[in-house]
């Protein structure tokens, strides 16, 4: 369980910038990335009474962010690792891919 600090900007303006901390990388990707998406969807599909998007949709938000990096928190040299879009995406697979094989 790495802390890890979910930065995200998702226009061009600086000021659009925010971010998040989460106890452990997955609970970022589920609960961060994931739950972003989710409610970009409610916004955008307001009287959709129940929402469905596949992994392909969702990386295609994630490119269409301005930015969206994580700080990890390295235990053995007490600092914080930078990771970009792509290390985030495979995070997102793997995720969703234990999840699928739990369901089955």
């Amino acid at each position: 369980m790495a802390h890890t600090i979910l930065l995200v900007q998702p226009g061009p303006k600086p000021e659009s910038r925010t971010f998040s901390d989460y106890e452990s990388v997955n609970e970022c990707m589920e609960v961060g990335v994931c739950k972003i998406y989710e409610e970009h969807l409610k916004r955008m599909n307001p009287n959709t009474p129940s929402i469905t998007y596949d992994i392909s949709q969702l990386f295609d938000f994630i490119d269409q962010l301005a930015d969206l990096s994580c700080l990890v928190y390295q235990k053995s040299t007490n600092t914080y690792a930078p990771y970009n879009k792509d290390w985030i995406k495979e995070k997102i697979y793997i995720l969703l891919r234990r999840q699928a094989a739990k369901a089955n």
